[in-house]
C-alpha cells in the first residue's frame, strides 16, 4: 500500500482510544459545520456535507452531534465561523507535507503549525511549495478477507475506479474525485466493507524511507499534526517499507 494508506491504517488504530475519538468528533463537527454553512444543510444537495456526514458516521459520531453541527453551520444554532487554510512544508528527510486545517483564528494556527514543523526537524513552506507533487484522488482501503481481487476489480473499474493495488494487507482502490461517490456506492451495493474511504491528496512521487529512526521522526510529526485541534487531515509523500515501519513502531 502507499505511504498515505499505511498512515491511514496506523491512524485508525490510534483512534480507538477515547481521547483520540473525542478529538476526532470535534474535528468532524467543524467540517460538517463548514460544509453546511457553504452549501446548505441538505446532504442530498450538498456533496461536501454528505462526505463529512459519512466520515462522522464511520467514526461512530452520535447522530445528535451530527444534527447539532449541521444546525450550527446553517445558523439555526449559534456557532463559530471557521475558514479552511492549507499549510505546506517539509519534514525530516525532505518529505513533503500538506496540512489541511479549519480554524477560527489563522493568527493562532499559523505560528503553532510552524512550531510543530520546527520541533519535528521540518520547516513550514510557502503556498504551493509542495502542492504540485500531489493530486486529489478518491481512495478506499479494503481488507483482504472482504473480497477477492478479481471480483473487486470488476466492481470498482465498472464504477469508474482507476486502479486497484493489492498486497498482503489488502486492497487499495483509487479513482478520480468525480468517481468517488459511484465507486463508494458500488462497494456498498456489493456489501464490500471499506476500512477507509476518503478524498485524499495522493503524491505523484514518493520518498522511500529505509531508516527506522527517520521513519519514527516522520510518524511522530504526523502524530503532532493530527493532535492539533485545527488540523483536519495531513498528507505526506513518504513510503515506509513494512519491515522499517514495524521497527519504527516497536520503539
Amino acid at each position: 500500500m502507499s505511504g498515505h494508506s499505511k498512515w491511514s491504517t496506523i491512524k485508525r488504530a490510534k483512534a480507538a482510544t477515547d481521547d483520540k475519538r473525542g478529538r476526532l468528533w470535534s474535528k468532524l463537527a467543524r467540517r460538517i459545520m463548514m460544509a453546511a454553512k457553504d452549501g446548505g444543510g441538505d446532504p442530498d444537495m450538498n456533496l461536501s456535507l454528505r462526505y463529512a456526514i459519512d466520515d462522522a458516521k464511520a467514526a461512530n459520531m452520535p447522530k445528535d452531534n451530527i444534527a447539532k453541527a449541521i444546525k450550527k453551520g446553517t445558523g439555526e444554532l449559534g456557532g463559530q465561523n471557521y475558514e479552511q487554510i492549507v499549510y505546506e512544508g517539509y519534514g525530516p528527510g525532505g518529505v513533503a507535507f500538506i496540512v489541511d486545517c479549519l480554524t477560527d483564528n489563522r493568527n493562532r494556527t499559523a505560528p503553532e503549525l510552524r512550531k510543530i514543523f520546527e520541533r519535528g526537524n521540518g520547516q513550514l513552506g510557502s503556498t504551493n511549495c509542495v502542492a504540485w507533487m500531489f493530486e486529489s484522488k478518491g481512495t478506499f482501503l479494503i481488507a483482504s478477507e472482504a473480497t477477492d481481487e478479481d471480483a473487486l476489480m470488476e466492481i470498482v473499474l465498472d464504477a469508474g475506479a482507476d486502479d486497484v493495488i493489492t498486497d498482503d494487507n489488502g486492497f487499495e482502490v483509487s479513482c478520480e474525485v468525480a468517481a468517488f461517490s459511484p465507486v463508494k456506492q458500488a462497494l456498498a451495493d456489493n456489501e464490500i466493507v471499506t476500512l477507509s474511504a476518503e478524498i485524499a491528496m495522493v503524491p505523484s512521487t514518493t520518498i522511500s524511507v529505509d531508516d527506522a529512526s527517520l521513519a519514527r521522526k516522520l510518524l511522530t510529526l504526523m502524530d503532532a499534526f493530527e493532535d492539533h485541534d485545527d488540523v483536519q487531515k495531513v498528507f505526506a509523500n513518504f513510503d515506509i517499507p513494512e519491515d522499517i515501519l514495524a521497527e519504527a513502531q516497536e520503539s
